[in-house]
Formats: C-alpha cells, sequence, structure tokens
C-alpha cells in the first residue's frame, strides 16, 4: 500500500515602480520561495528570459532536482546491492526548446555521474544500477522528457 506526502511553497512577489522597468508591458522577475523551516530562495527568470542571471530560475532548480533526486535514488539502490560509495559527482545538463509562440518545454536531460566505489569487483554492477535508480527517482517519474544516463565509475 502507498502513501502520500504534501510539500507546501509559498511564492512572493511585488511588482515594482514603471520606472524601474524598460517598457510598461514587462515585469521584473525576481521573487522569492518560502519554505518552512529553510532559507529563502531569490529566484528569477533565465537570463535569456530577462531573469537576473545572479538568482536561481525554475529550469535551474528542475534540472537541479532530477539530478539530486537520482543520486539519492542511486544511493539508495547501491546500499541495497552492498555497494560502498565513495563519492558521487555530475556534471547535469538539459535541452529546454522555446516555440515561436512562446511557449516552451525541456526535451531531454542529461546526466553524466562519475561515482568512485570501494569495491573494485561491483563496476559492472555499479553502473548498471543507474536504471533501477531511474526507475525509482520520484522527480524522474513525474517528468514527461527523456532522461538519459552516462555514468563512468571507478
Amino acid at each position: 500500500m502507498g502513501f502520500k506526502h504534501l510539500f507546501k511553497v509559498k511564492l512572493n512577489w511585488d511588482s515594482v515602480s514603471k520606472e524601474a522597468i524598460s517598457t510598461s508591458k514587462q515585469y521584473l522577475k525576481t521573487h522569492q520561495i518560502t519554505i518552512e523551516g529553510k532559507e529563502i530562495l531569490n529566484i528569477s527568470a533565465a537570463k535569456a528570459f530577462k531573469g537576473d542571471p545572479s538568482l536561481y530560475n525554475p529550469e535551474d532548480l528542475l534540472l537541479s532536482s532530477v539530478v539530486s533526486c537520482h543520486m539519492m535514488s542511486y544511493l539508495y539502490v547501491c546500499s541495497q546491492n552492498e555497494i560502498d560509495v565513495l563519492s558521487y559527482q555530475d556534471d547535469a545538463e538539459a535541452t529546454l526548446e522555446v516555440l515561436e509562440n512562446g511557449s516552451g518545454r525541456f526535451i531531454e536531460v542529461r546526466l553524466y555521474p562519475k561515482v568512485v566505489i570501494r569495491q573494485q569487483e561491483k563496476i559492472a554492477q555499479a553502473l548498471t544500477l543507474h536504471t533501477k535508480a531511474n526507475e525509482l527517482c520520484f522527480i524522474a517519474n513525474s517528468c514527461n522528457f527523456k532522461i538519459l544516463h552516462y555514468p563512468s565509475c571507478t
């Protein structure tokens, strides 16, 4: 039997004077996300969409969610298989497609996990466990785009 968890965030955005914006048809996109008991996240649009490039943006956060959840799922399946992970790094990438009408979506995420394990004899198994981790990953299971894995293990 499954169970459900409820997650909550609070978004806060305030308008600024028209003098601070180049045209009256644009809004500044900087806003705050508050999650109870955690530091406030200052967020904007990506630079490509006229946001503040020094702040996190929704695209950064979506990719971060995918890569982070995959790692945690991977560590879980490694522990189930008695593989001792010493380190895990990933240089993930995502491709966002924007259509002429202004809509868009992620079409692909590429994960490049670099894992170091204690048991060298389990490297082949450790590499295959990325598939199982993807099957278990809450975020991957919520996405409608391809998530590709290009792992290495030493």
